[in-house]
């Protein structure tokens, strides 16, 4: 299964990254695109294997999935000038440019409703580099072929969710932004290690571990998250003070506006 990504930047690299870790697309069978040298130059760091190329049109002729990996406001240009090249009998158009709908992709491929090959839209977050992303995926004038087929590619990555296109906004916000957004959490709790007494590398060791446990517990039991904390606090206990102290603070009511400030 060959395939392109077009854009090197964190995200394609990172998606690079993770599909060479894994079984279903061999690293000879990868090209990344890119205008910029420098960018290439990394990607050839992850794996020799790859193939680069400077010129997009180039590089989608022999793909059997060209995955646009560019920022959205270059995403109309870009397919302006693959959209010649673009077969769509046998290739799949995959798109993580945030925001850009079906309707606009249509409208910049500029085909009849017969000539627009298979269309996704996927948003992963950045550990699809560790194979860890949490990745929804939407399409239209897919078969359920290729939709197992981006799938199966994404599973081995991560995890994936199939979604209607309405919900891709909020997938953004809840895993993509998200992962920021833990990571934010993660800062705060070593900042407050170090209050306490240990060493910076100390502190991100434990935050970390204790993120791992929680999301091994919640995933093991099934069990919805208040459940958990019911288990770890007790009556006048410390853990209930703190929990108490967070939410005076607002702690609650900031993630929730966080998340739908980045809808």
């Amino acid at each position: 299964m060959k395939l392109t990504i077009i854009g090197a930047g964190n995200m394609g690299s990172a998606i690079a990254r993770g599909l060479v870790s894994g079984s279903l697309i061999k690293p000879f069978d990868i090209t990344c695109a890119d205008r910029s040298k420098a960018a290439l130059d990394g990607v050839s760091r992850i794996h020799a294997a790859i193939r680069t190329a400077t010129d997009n049109r180039a590089a989608v002729r022999d793909a059997e999935i060209v995955l646009l990996a560019v920022k959205p406001w270059l995403l109309e240009e870009v397919i302006y000038e693959i959209k010649g090249e673009l077969d769509c009998a046998r290739q799949i158009l995959v798109s993580i440019a945030g925001g850009v709908t079906f309707a606009q992709i249509d409208s910049y491929l500029d085909r009849p409703p017969g000539a627009v090959p298979a269309l996704f839209r996927l948003i992963p977050n950045t550990a699809v580099e560790v194979q860890q992303s949490m990745t929804f995926i939407a399409s239209q004038n897919a078969s359920e072929s290729q939709v197992d087929t981006v799938v199966r590619i994404f599973d081995e990555l991560g995890a994936t969710m199939i979604v209607d296109e309405r919900l891709m906004a909020a997938g953004t916000a809840l895993a993509s932004c998200g992962i920021a957004y833990a990571f934010r959490y993660i800062r705060a709790a070593m900042e407050g290690g170090v209050e306490l007494g240990f060493y910076p590398a100390q502190a991100r060791d434990i935050v970390a571990q204790t993120l791992k446990g929680a999301v091994a517990l919640m995933q093991a039991g099934g069990r919805h998250p208040e459940e958990e904390i019911d288990r770890v606090t007790t009556p006048g206990g410390i853990t209930v003070r703190g929990l108490n102290e967070m939410e005076h603070a607002g702690f609650t009511s900031a993630v929730i506006r966080g998340l739908k400030a980045s809808k």
